[in-house]
């Protein structure tokens, strides 16, 4: 299935490549370099493409590009699945993924792809039976290889790989038991210039942190499950379960996983959490043009809205900004045309304005259009769709572990059109 591996950092160097089948050359990559360049943006890169020969598939994690090479026809969504899995096992492994971890952990990296895929195809990817088979890299476990010349390799087979449960496995113990579970929401929204909604949905995801002596069964429930769509569960939820009575059922993976993704795609569901007034204009007469932008609290449920940033790509004619901000600080980085406004926290009382002038460039014509603004925010303790946890229950154990929910939203894709 999938013949190679090429990770690919963001100046379009190779910095490893792992093949199952046989050796394919680096040179089919040159497919990829092109459609990087066509591509405004890196996230923008189509996902699969098609070569005389193969077929590439990639995803994009932090400032890395993970590109698969496929032979044959297979289901994008699953080798997409997989590389995913292979950056998440990364990040639990090394506590980050980029090109200088992967770098000094080269080592563990290779004993993992080998685990993972199995001439071309999919073996082990639950993170605890990976742990079992290869240890985690510590400094002690480093120190002592390279002096008896040992690997982080295990000598037994996992006793997780031949149970029903290959996800969790046996003789769990911690001194404190604990269950954490974080609602994280992306609005991917598009805003016309009168701030209508052109068109918005919600993805969710539930990251959970379960520290549980035994074999727990949790039980979680929520206040109004029926506002979800086109969910995905991880492999240890109970589906008939779900079906039924809309609560999840599960024997918990120890540590970290994703419990669940979904989707929120009505519209009248989709609260958008800011209104923008702005007003961006180049002049008939005169190297110049004029920006005005403030921006505002709309529908935030009293939370406050952090992080708050706005990027907006200038036509190649400007060539300055001079502007000025009542809040936070701004930036024009004349070699990519890109504008960047960082608010910070945003005050209802003092709402953030950003005015001032446009310097184009002379003899070239009026821009046809103007640029979009692209937002960045995020907002504590809020889903914005509105899901709430109601209670978490556990079985099969005695003990009482303690519970935590936490709720962030975050912009995705959050575009105002000028």
């Amino acid at each position: 299935m999938i013949h190679s591996l090429f990770l690919i950092n963001q100046s379009g160097d190779i910095f490893l490549e792992k093949h199952w089948k046989s050796v394919i050359g680096r040179s089919v990559c040159d497919y990829f370099f092109e459609a990087k360049e066509k591509a405004v943006d890196p996230e923008n890169v189509a996902p699969v493409l098609q070569t005389p020969h193969h077929y590439l598939i990639s995803i994009l994690r932090g400032k890395l590009f993970f590109l698969s090479v496929i032979q044959t026809e297979v289901p994008p969504l699953f080798v997409i699945e997989f590389l995913h899995r292979v950056a998440d096992t990364f990040q639990d492994y090394f506590g980050d993924c980029s090109e200088g971890v992967i770098k000094d952990n080269l080592v563990t990296v290779y004993e993992l792809l080998e685990e993972m895929l199995d001439n071309g195809f999919p073996l082990a990817t639950e993170s605890n039976v990976l742990k079992e088979m290869i240890r985690p890299p510590t400094i002690l476990r480093s120190v002592v290889n390279t002096l008896t010349g040992g690997s982080n390799v295990g000598d037994t087979l996992p006793t997780g790989q031949l149970s029903n449960i290959p996800w969790r496995r046996a003789g769990v113990k911690y001194t404190n038991n604990e269950a954490y579970f974080d609602v994280i929401e992306e609005i991917d929204a598009i805003l016309d210039k009168s701030g209508t909604t052109v068109c918005a949905e919600i993805q969710g995801v539930i990251e959970a942190c379960v520290r549980l002596t035994g074999m727990p069964d949790l039980t979680l429930s929520f206040m109004n499950p029926r506002l979800l769509d086109d969910v995905s569960f991880h492999p240890c939820v109970r589906f008939k379960r779900w079906e039924s009575e809309r609560v999840l059922s599960f024997i918990p993976p120890d540590g970290n996983f994703t419990l669940m993704t979904y989707h929120v795609s009505s519209q009248n569901l989709v609260a958008i959490p800011v209104y923008v007034k702005q007003n961006i204009s180049f002049f008939e007469t005169g190297p110049c043009g004029r920006l005005d932008i403030t921006i505002g609290p709309k529908q935030t449920m009293g939370k406050t809205v952090e992080g708050l940033m706005v990027t907006i790509h200038m036509p190649k004619a400007v060539l300055s900004a001079n502007l000025t901000a009542t809040q936070g600080n701004y930036s024009y980085d004349l070699a990519t045309k890109v504008l960047v406004w960082d608010i910070g926290k945003l005050n209802p009382q003092k709402l953030p304005n950003l005015r001032g002038s446009l310097s184009m460039q002379a003899g070239v014509p009026r821009p046809e259009e103007n640029p979009s603004l692209n937002i960045e925010l995020k907002i504590q303790q809020l889903a914005i769709s509105g899901l709430k946890v109601s209670r978490l229950d556990m079985y099969g154990e005695k003990y009482k572990p303690f519970k935590g929910v936490k709720y962030v939203t975050k912009a995705g894709k959050f575009q105002v059109r000028t």
